[in-house]
């Protein structure tokens, strides 16, 4: 066993390092490991552009670039980089704007995401944690890694999100059950892990805050539970918002619930009965 994949192993399943390392070695194969160490921003738009010329699907070349970010987390970890050339890169062709309300998960198909089992305790409770602020409060990735440990008021039984550019600050409710459970994280299990001087909520198993692209990655483990529909953190945001709507909640309720600047943001969410059946169509007789 490598270094590197012990390092990713701290942090992620089998099957995702399996996956890592597979799109590792794409990315070394292609730029060569001593290019790789010292590339710029542009040498992996480079790669970006010659992975386009191999795949059509965007989600794909996303994927792949999520490994090419561990490989350069890994790198400033050990010390071998003192900077992370494409942490921010996002392929906006790997955005899909228009809702697909045949991608959207009912409340109880959700809820399966709290069942992952984890072969230590600490880390199922640390996913717990950050899969309900994704299912529950319908925050987005990155407000979920910027969460600090005072925007949770267990007393009060709330988390504030500061909201980000797209999103207005705003504090939810969390569910009954989240109570005691953040009770556990925050006060028997995060002071154990912690490594360093830092507030954020979730840590990694390293005790340093953990990223939105780890969380991402929490996620898609599930796929497999969800054969042919489309899941991570957007969709399962889009589907909190427009389960609210689908039980009658008030759409100003519902906006200020998701964060969004205008009510338009919101009102895209509302399904109609023929937009439902349409979903339906499209999910179990797609057409060819």
């Amino acid at each position: 066993m490598t270094a590197l994949e012990i390092y990713l192993l701290k942090d992620h399943t089998p099957p995702t390092v399996k996956i890592y390392l597979r799109d590792i070695r794409v990315y070394l194969d292609y730029m060569t490991e001593e290019k790789a160490a010292v590339a710029s921003y542009q040498d992996i738009m480079q790669y970006v552009d010659y992975l386009r010329k191999q795949y059509q699907n965007p989600r794909t070349i996303n994927r792949m670039l999520y490994g090419v970010k561990a490989w350069y987390h890994w790198l400033l970890r050990t010390g071998k980089r003192d900077d992370h050339p494409c942490r921010y890169l996002t392929l906006k062709d790997a955005k899909e704007h228009e809702i697909q309300l045949q991608d959207l998960f009912t409340s109880s198909e959700l809820e399966q995401l709290m069942e992952r089992k984890e072969r230590y305790e600490s880390v199922r409770i640390r996913n717990q944690v950050a899969v309900s602020l994704l299912i529950y409060q319908g925050l987005r990735l990155t407000e979920v890694e910027q969460l600090k440990v005072q925007d949770v008021d267990l007393e009060a039984g709330t988390v504030y999100s500061k909201g980000m550019a797209k999103n207005q600050p705003r504090t939810l409710k969390m569910k009954p059950q989240q109570i005691m459970l953040f009770y556990k994280y925050i006060h028997e299990i995060r002071p154990k892990v912690i490594s360093e001087s830092t507030n954020h909520l979730i840590l990694n198993i390293r005790g340093k805050a953990m990223k939105a692209d780890n969380i991402n990655y929490l996620i898609e483990t599930f796929k497999h539970h969800f054969e042919g529909r489309n899941l991570n953190a957007k969709t399962i945001r889009q589907s909190v918002i427009a389960n609210l709507l689908k039980e009658g909640k008030d759409l100003r309720v519902v906006q200020v619930f998701a964060g969004h600047k205008n009510p338009s943001s919101t009102e895209k969410y509302r399904q109609t009965g023929l937009e439902e059946l349409k979903a339906a169509i499209q999910k179990y007789h797609p057409l060819q």
